[in-house]
Order: C-alpha cells, then sequence, then structure tokens
C-alpha cells in the first residue's frame, strides 16, 4: 500500500475510467476533486486548465464503500479496546476492500466500555481520521432469547442517564440497535427527537410489538432475517414487518453464511429499491493475519470463512466489503452497479448523509474507490486524500 503523489495543484482530474455517475457507468468521464470534495463531472476531453491530470488506466471508478456494521478488523476489536488507536487501525484494515466510511460498531457491554467508546469515535472525527463517520451501539438493550453472540448478563433498559450517553455523540451519525419490546416508545421516540439513527435486531418482538416500533421512530433493521423473529403464514414476526414496511431500510450480510441466498433474493423482491444495504458485520480476522480473535474473554476462530463461539452462534463474520459486492453481483443476480449502490448510495442515504457521500457528484464528499478488472481494489479517496492498494 502506498499514498498516490500529490498533485503540484488543487485541483484534479481522475480520467481514463468508467465512472458510476447516476445509474449507469460511463465511459469518457473525468472526476474534478478540489480539495475534500467532487468540484465537477466533466468529459475528459474538455478539462478545466487549471487541473493536473491522473490516469485511472482503464479502471472502473465507483463511490466509496459505506459499512454500518464494523466490529473490528486489522486484528483489533472496538469493544476490547474503545481507543482512538483502535478506530484508526480498524479504518485502515478495511479501506483497502473499498470501505471509505464507516461506523465502528460496539457490541453490548457495560456502561464504561460504552462511555469509552463514544469518547474515542468524537475523538478520531475531531483529529480527522479517515472514514470514521459515527459510531454504532448494538445492544446493550436487546432480548436474550435472540442474543446471538452478545453476553445476555450484559443486557438492560437504559434510564435517564443511559439514554444521554447513548445519544451524546455530537459530531458523528450515531446508530443504536435495540430489541423494539424491550424498550418503552417513549425511550424510542426520545432516541429519535434526538437524532439517532434506530435499528430494530437481536429481537424476539412479534410483528406488533415491531410496527409499534417503526411508528416510534424505528427506521432500519440490523443484519435481516438474523437474531430476529423469523417471518410465519400467522405470525409475520420481525421480518415479516422489515419485509412488509416500506420506508425501513434492512442491513443485509451477503457472506454465504449468515442467510442463504434465496432468503436474500426474497427481501431483493419485497423491499423497495434502495432499501437494502450490504454490511460486513466484520470481526478482526479482516485484514489481519490472525485468523482468531477475543469475545467476551473466549477465543473465536475462523473456520472455512465462519466465526462461530461456543455455543454454534455466529459471532461475526470474515466479510468485507468489495467480497460483499462481489458476492451480490454473483449469487443474486444484481448488477455491478446496483450492488455498489447498496454498499454505498443506500448506506449513505440510511444513515442520513446522502447528500454528501455515497455518490459521485458535484458537492459530494471525494470518497472514492478504483476497481481493476479483476474487481480488486486499486486505489481509494477518503475527503481527497488517496492511497494506492496495490501496484
Amino acid at each position: 500500500m502506498s499514498r498516490a503523489p500529490a498533485a503540484s495543484m488543487n485541483r484534479i482530474a481522475l480520467a481514463n475510467a468508467r465512472v458510476l455517475s447516476g445509474e449507469t457507468l460511463r465511459d469518457g468521464l473525468a472526476v474534478v476533486i478540489e480539495g475534500d470534495r467532487i468540484a465537477s463531472i466533466c468529459d475528459e476531453t474538455a478539462l478545466p486548465p487549471d487541473c493536473v491530470r491522473r490516469d485511472l488506466d482503464g479502471g472502473t471508478l465507483l463511490p466509496g464503500f459505506i459499512d454500518v456494521q464494523v466490529n473490528g478488523g486489522g486484528g483489533v476489536l472496538f469493544n476490547n479496546a474503545p481507543t482512538v488507536g483502535t478506530l484508526r487501525r480498524m479504518a485502515e484494515a478495511h479501506r483497502r476492500f473499498g470501505t471509505t466510511g464507516m461506523l465502528p460498531t460496539l457490541i453490548s457491554d457495560d456502561v464504561a466500555v460504552m462511555r469509552a467508546a463514544i469518547a474515542a469515535v468524537r475523538e478520531a472525527i475531531a483529529q480527522r481520521v479517515p472514514g470514521i463517520l459515527g459510531i454504532h451501539l448494538e445492544g446493550p438493550y436487546l432480548a436474550a432469547a435472540r442474543k446471538g453472540t452478545h453476553d445476555s448478563g450484559r443486557f438492560r433498559v437504559p434510564g435517564d442517564e443511559e439514554i444521554a450517553l447513548a445519544s451524546s455523540l455530537d459530531n458523528g451519525v450515531t446508530m443504536l440497535t435495540l430489541a423494539p419490546e424491550c424498550v418503552p416508545d417513549a425511550t424510542l421516540r426520545t432516541f429519535a427527537a434526538r437524532g439517532v439513527v434506530l435499528c430494530a435486531g437481536h429481537t424476539a418482538a412479534t410483528y406488533e410489538q415491531t410496527r409499534k416500533g417503526l411508528d416510534a421512530g424505528i427506521r432500519g433493521f440490523t443484519h435481516l432475517y438474523n437474531a430476529m423473529t423469523p417471518m410465519q403464514g400467522r405470525e409475520p414476526g420481525v421480518v415479516g414487518a422489515a419485509m412488509e414496511d416500506r420506508d425501513s431500510w434492512c442491513g443485509i450480510i451477503v457472506d454465504g453464511h449468515h442467510v442463504h441466498a434465496a432468503a436474500l433474493r426474497v427481501a431483493l423482491a419485497a423491499k423497495p429499491r434502495g432499501k437494502l444495504v450490504l454490511v460486513t458485520d466484520a470481526m478482526p480476522p479482516v485484514g489481519a493475519d490472525d485468523p482468531s480473535y477475543t469475545l467476551y474473554g473466549e477465543t473465536i476462530t475462523v473456520h472455512d470463512g465462519v466465526l462461530r463461539n461456543a455455543r454454534g452462534a455466529l459471532a461475526g463474520s470474515a466479510l468485507d466489503m468489495i467480497g460483499a459486492v462481489r458476492n451480490t453481483v454473483a449469487w443474486l443476480d444484481v448488477s455491478l452497479e446496483e450492488a455498489v449502490r447498496m454498499a454505498s448510495t443506500y448506506a449513505a442515504d440510511w444513515i442520513g448523509l446522502g447528500d454528501v457521500r455515497g455518490r459521485i457528484a458535484p458537492g459530494c464528499r471525494a470518497d472514492l474507490v478504483l476497481l481493476d478488472d479483476a474487481m480488486q481494489v486499486v486505489e481509494t479517496w477518503v475527503d481527497g486524500a488517496s492511497i494506492r492498494h496495490s501496484e
């Protein structure tokens, strides 16, 4: 991995690439970057005279991927060391797979760990650590019956102090996964009023309880199908409510282990376009040589691409975002353009950043990813600063 040479002028024109601008990949366009923003998109034969031209060798230029569920990477787990250093390492590890923005995710933990994690994210954003957009608190307001790999001994109902803590990040996005049947509707409304992106997950709710949660401010579903009540004919459950609802987003893990491809195709058919979002639920082995990590004192190791704890519960994934994109194209009969939007545009819309991220458009942040013909990540840009990942 190497940093691309700095341009001698402030405006850089990225040319000779297929560019995902709007709905389709197009040849013959140049993307002009000025500072941390996309200044314009123009015909590459008519570049502004003050630009430095960068030849992208016929690659594919895409909006950078945004992952709203990242527990770890580069050999570190956010829960185990909630520091700026951990966040920097996670972001660097995932960036080589095209992730230019992420919500580092804290699995259910004690108040002290939550406080440290929120403080670390606040400081990382203040320091402009590339790629850190906010925090995802996955719990601890969850249902023991659908705990997955979470420690149910840490589950609780938030009181006023903890509501204030969980919604205290003031310079980035906060996503909060909770079980709607375990949290009062008034609390959901309070979180939503404070700008928290509420998601249902690790929940044993009925269809009716889930609908009440949606009415109270829930905007999405965390890893659809996993750790939630399934859809049945007379009991639609959480999955049924998620499929039916036209306004909410659903994160999906396309790794071949968490959800069967047929179930994912059903979700694609049921949800409106723009409402399914690729996530990784990644753990420390992503971007690291060590296949193992420790969660709640237990060592978990990747076996055949799968992470499970001693009880057999899935313990996150070893998936990266470019892998999720490739799998979506290969398994779900989705075009590359749409798979990329599921990894970027729709995620940005979900977390309220669609006006500045997730698109190649004038005025948006210059967060980009360049692929070669084998769909490998060659180079990324975050706020206009580039790093090459292969030569």
